[in-house]
């Protein structure tokens, strides 16, 4: 039932993306929304971290029955929300023009609004996360169904007077919905009194996860952000957009690794908790993620030429269709690489963060240096110049290559690893 909600919503989604935004927002523009929306989850960070923390917590918390605690923790995080978004909102002011300086986009009245959808896009799976340790697939569901259609109406009416605010402005409706829908369905279980949750073992024991997840996330999210601003920069506009579109493809095989993650934390989380092997789950989860990526990057290969060309400016975007399989494979690769790491975070097990760490900032640093290497010419040898300029990521191909290079390299070291438990 979840998964057939999920992919009701997709069907919508999959129209806002390959049709809405490109009708309003044109092609020097739309190979920005990626970079843009990694910038505002960078800045969003702190708040990801104590959302995962918190999901971790409110599934034991709600699978043991301690619903006063788990009151306590909503407001936590509500209050940690309100706080970090005004640090962000600062942040904004000064680092935000110099951003869209280098992403080469214009529009400047945009800080409130994708921090707005970073941060609902943050909190929103804390309150979803309780429900999905209730087992309330139902009512994820019906979220999942109800909120494609707000976020398409606010775009609907919005993008025609500021094509990227009202891009934004959506994308923050359906978290906002998800986290008032989720805190109305779970009403019965908090109206029971707040019972204190802040004792000194709490906060010794979600200090230790906060550091493991920050780590956790802040490499990632490094890598990622630099990955995004370095496709914008790098890339003519017409081809940061192709890849734009080929993304609102290959995110067909997001949504299943979202729907597959969705079910998996919280069981993985449980049977951590009770000692028991979570290999089993995280080894089924990625061969149906196999299996799905493989027929979709087939089905893409024939029919996504045809498909682009229907598109707003598709004439112009035809001839990227190669990339829609390619992209696929490469979101194939990192969802089984998440399976992984998501349940070692699920069951308290940071082991892995001694080469997740290293190896997402060693592929951010070299990708910046590599692209970046004209402001050291003064201090590097002539060859090593010459080289650097003839490997300077310049093209499409070349990039996608070093992105599937990135992510291949992390999932091979995430299935040795599970191999060994």
């Amino acid at each position: 039932m979840l998964f057939c909600a999920c992919r009701a919503a997709d069907v919508l989604n999959a129209i806002i993306g390959l049709w809405l935004v490109p009708k309003y927002v044109g092609p020097s523009e739309l190979g920005a929304l990626m970079p843009l929306t990694q910038f505002s989850n960078f800045l969003a960070l702190p708040i990801t971290i104590f959302a995962m923390a918190f999901m971790k917590e409110m599934t034991m918390l709600a699978t043991r029955g301690e619903y006063g605690k788990m009151k306590s923790l909503m407001r936590g995080c509500f209050i940690g929300a309100g706080v970090f978004l005004v640090v962000a909102l600062i942040v904004s002011k000064f680092t935000l023009p110099l951003f869209l300086e280098r992403v080469r986009v214009a529009e400047g009245s945009l800080g409130f609004l994708i921090l707005a959808a970073a941060f609902t896009s943050a909190v929103a799976p804390v309150y979803q996360n309780a429900l999905q340790a209730l087992k309330r697939f139902k009512t994820i569901s019906l979220l999942n169904i109800i909120g494609a259609p707000i976020r398409f109406t606010v775009m609907l009416v919005t993008m025609p007077f500021r094509a990227l605010s009202g891009y934004f402005a959506g994308q923050a409706a359906t978290p906002t919905f998800a986290i008032a829908a989720s805190v109305w369905s779970l009403r019965k279980e908090l109206s029971v009194p707040a019972e204190p949750y802040w004792t000194r073992s709490a906060i010794h024991q979600m200090s230790g996860l906060l550091l493991g997840i920050a780590a956790y996330n802040g490499a990632g999210g490094f890598l990622g952000l630099v990955e995004q601003t370095v496709l914008r920069q790098r890339l003519p506009n017409i081809d940061s957009a192709a890849y734009y579109l080929a993304t609102r493809f290959s995110d067909i095989a997001v949504f299943i690794a979202c729907t597959l993650l969705t079910v998996l934390f919280p069981y993985t989380a449980s049977r951590a908790a009770e000692g028991k092997p979570t290999r089993p789950l995280v080894v089924k989860s990625s061969l149906a993620m196999l299996a799905s990526g493989g027929i979709l990057a087939v089905l893409f290969a024939i029919i996504g030429k045809p498909l682009l060309s229907i598109l707003p400016d598709g004439d112009k975007y035809a001839s990227y269709a190669w990339t829609i399989p390619w992209l696929i494979g490469i979101t194939t690769l990192a969802a089984i690489q998440t399976f992984h790491t998501n349940t070692e975070v699920s069951a308290g097990r940071f082991g892995f963060l001694k080469w997740w760490v290293p190896v997402n900032l060693i592929f951010a640093i070299g990708l910046l240096f590599i692209t970046g290497h004209g402001y050291f010419t003064a201090y590097l040898p002539t060859t090593w110049c010459d080289f650097l300029a003839s490997h300077n990521l310049t093209s499409l191909t070349s990039m996608l290559l070093w992105l599937t290079l990135t992510v291949t390299v992390k999932t091979v070291i995430s299935l040795f690893e599970l191999l060994k438990q």
